[in-house]
C-alpha cells in the first residue's frame, strides 16, 4: 500500500489555501491535514499533527515564513519545509535553504511543479528549479577550503551517490545508475552523512554546490 504524504498549508490568504489543498486532494497519494495562517500556527501545527511535508509562504503575520522555518527545522521532526513564495528566489532562497528547507517553489510555477515537487521534498530529497541551483552555486563559491578537505574523506563511489542525491534522483534512480540496490545507496548516504558531520538531506545540497559535486546548469 502507497503511503499517503500529509500535508500542511501555511499562507494567510484563505482563498489561496483553498485552491492549494483542492490541488493537492486531486492526488490520491497526498492528503491536507491541517492550514495555518501565520508561522505561529504552521509551528503548532507541525508540533499537534507530525505532517511530513509544510508548504510554506514567506510574508505571514506574527513571524514569517522563515522564521517559522528555523522553528519547524530546530524541532527535530521529520517534517519537511517546501517553501511556496512571490518572491522571486533572488530574494530569499539562501536564506531559505540555510534555514532548513527542503524546497524553493514560486506561486507562478504551483499549476505545474507543486504536486512533484511535494513528492521530492517527502522522499527526503532537495526539490530545487535549475535556476535556484544557479544561485546557489554563486553564493557557495566562498569559503570551500575546509569542504574541499571533507571531500576527501569520501571514497570515489560516495561522491558519486552524494552528487547523485544532490541532483534529486532517489535512493531507487540512483540504484540503477550506479547498479547497486537501493538498500546499499541508503547505506553509503548515512556513511556520507556520518562522515561529513551533516544531519538533514537538505544540508547534502548544500555540500555539493560548494565543493562543485553539482554543475551549473
Amino acid at each position: 500500500m502507497v503511503k499517503v504524504i500529509t500535508v500542511v498549508v501555511a499562507d494567510d490568504h484563505a482563498m489561496f489555501r483553498a485552491g492549494i489543498k483542492a490541488l493537492i486532494e486531486a492526488d490520491s497519494t497526498m492528503t491536507v491535514v491541517g492550514e495555518a495562517s501565520t508561522g505561529d500556527e504552521a509551528v503548532k501545527c507541525v508540533h499537534s499533527l507530525r505532517p511530513d511535508v509544510v508548504l510554506m509562504d514567506l510574508s505571514m503575520p506574527e513571524y514569517n515564513g522563515l522564521e517559522a522555518t528555523r522553528r519547524i527545522a530546530a524541532l527535530g521532526f521529520d517534517t519537511k519545509v517546501l517553501v511556496l513564495t512571490v518572491h522571486a528566489e533572488e530574494e530569499y532562497l539562501v536564506p531559505v535553504v540555510e534555514a532548513g528547507a527542503s524546497g524553493y517553489l514560486t506561486k507562478t510555477s504551483a499549476d505545474t511543479d507543486l504536486l512533484e515537487a511535494i513528492k521530492v521534498v517527502a522522499r527526503g530529497q532537495v526539490f530545487l528549479p535549475p535556476s535556484a541551483t544557479t544561485l546557489l552555486l554563486k553564493r557557495y563559491k566562498e569559503d570551500e577550503s575546509d569542504d574541499k578537505v571533507s571531500l576527501h574523506t569520501l571514497s570515489s563511489r560516495e561522491q558519486e551517490v552524494l552528487a547523485l542525491t544532490a541532483e534529486g534522483f532517489s535512493s531507487r534512480e540512483i540504484g540503477k545508475k550506479l547498479f547497486i540496490s537501493p538498500k546499499t545507496v541508503d547505506t553509503y548516504r548515512s556513511r556520507i552523512m556520518q562522515k561529513l558531520g551533516l544531519s538533514h538531506r537538505s544540508e547534502l545540497v548544500r555540500f555539493a554546490l560548494r565543493v562543485g559535486l553539482l554543475k551549473q546548469v
